[in-house]
């Protein structure tokens, strides 16, 4: 893979591991990172940005590795002392994370946009990549249950994914626009690669496809089986494949699922997708470029 830029569209914990292998194996500068923000949210007066929060702290060597989320090293006085006032306490802040809620929403409530604050958060935090929100504008993921429609965060953390999903919504979608540095980054000289991090499909990749113009049997982490036994979706990595289809040149099928291989047809990496540490996160990231490298070569040149 050359050192042209590389584009991942990202959302929270699976994806973030796979950013991070990426940052790593490519040139420092090399790397733009366009986040989910359909998980955005307003919560105690504070807008909260989880998959952007979590890409920052990983790339940063912030994120507290064990849950995946937030920073190592967490203290919880504030959600203590909050619990004792009676105060809404089903999604934990810590006390060093509070202090990047409070300056987000105080620069948002100033007129800055969440891309500038962003970029300058990674510059203080000195990420040499691009991270980069999908819009400025707000989109929010809206899950369809059987009583009725729920904000995505009272579903994914207040419920514990415990309502039966019956329809997703990306709210504001329609009438938002890409982020200044999501157009940079696809505009121009083409990206060598684009990737899909391994990030639930439903929730933190297709609200950044909902945005224009953008377009073994089991998840490791979060509620994509869930969300796809419910729609009707047969759990495989053939309907990953087709919910893509028409977007992507090739597929990383993890080793366990190789027997399925034939079921598949586009170009597939065959590899240990488990990314239990951190050489397995460079690990597969090489790989994976490797991989987009070789099909970028098959493609006949314009």
């Amino acid at each position: 893979m050359s050192s042209h830029r590389v584009v991942a569209l990202c959302g929270g914990i699976g994806g973030a591991k796979l950013a991070l292998g990426l940052y790593r194996v490519l040139p420092a500068d090399a790397l733009t990172v366009i986040v989910n923000t359909g998980d955005d949210f307003e919560h105690l007066g504070l807008r909260i940005s989880p998959d952007v929060d979590t890409v920052l702290y990983t790339l940063a060597g912030l994120a507290d590795t064990e849950v995946g989320w937030g920073r190592r090293h967490e203290t919880l006085t504030f959600m203590q002392v909050l619990a004792t006032l009676g105060g809404e306490t089903w999604f934990r802040l810590g006390d060093g994370d509070l202090a990047l809620h409070v300056e987000r929403t105080r620069r948002l409530a100033g007129g800055e946009t969440l891309s500038t604050i962003i970029a300058d958060l990674a510059r203080h935090l000195e990420i040499a990549a691009q991270v980069v929100p999908m819009s400025d504008d707000v989109v929010s993921t809206r899950v369809g249950t059987p009583q009725g429609e729920i904000e995505f965060q009272d579903y994914f953390v207040r419920q514990r994914c415990a309502p039966r999903v019956t329809s997703l919504r990306f709210a504001g979608a329609g009438s938002a626009r890409p982020a200044p540095g999501v157009v940079a980054a696809l505009q121009g000289h083409a990206p060598a690669a684009i990737i899909i991090c391994p990030s639930n499909p439903y929730l933190s990749i297709d609200p950044i496809l909902a945005v224009p113009p953008l377009v073994g049997g089991q998840a490791i982490k979060g509620p994509t089986g869930k969300i796809m036994t419910e729609l009707g979706v047969p759990l495989t990595p053939a309907s990953i494949v087709e919910h893509y289809s028409g977007l992507i040149d090739g597929f990383v099928l993890d080793a366990r699922d190789r027997g399925v291989a034939s079921a598949i047809d586009l170009p597939l990496k065959v590899s240990d997708t488990v990314m239990a540490t951190l050489d397995d996160r460079e690990r597969l990231a090489q790989e994976v470029l490797d991989f987009a490298a070789a099909l970028r070569a098959r493609k006949p040149r314009s």
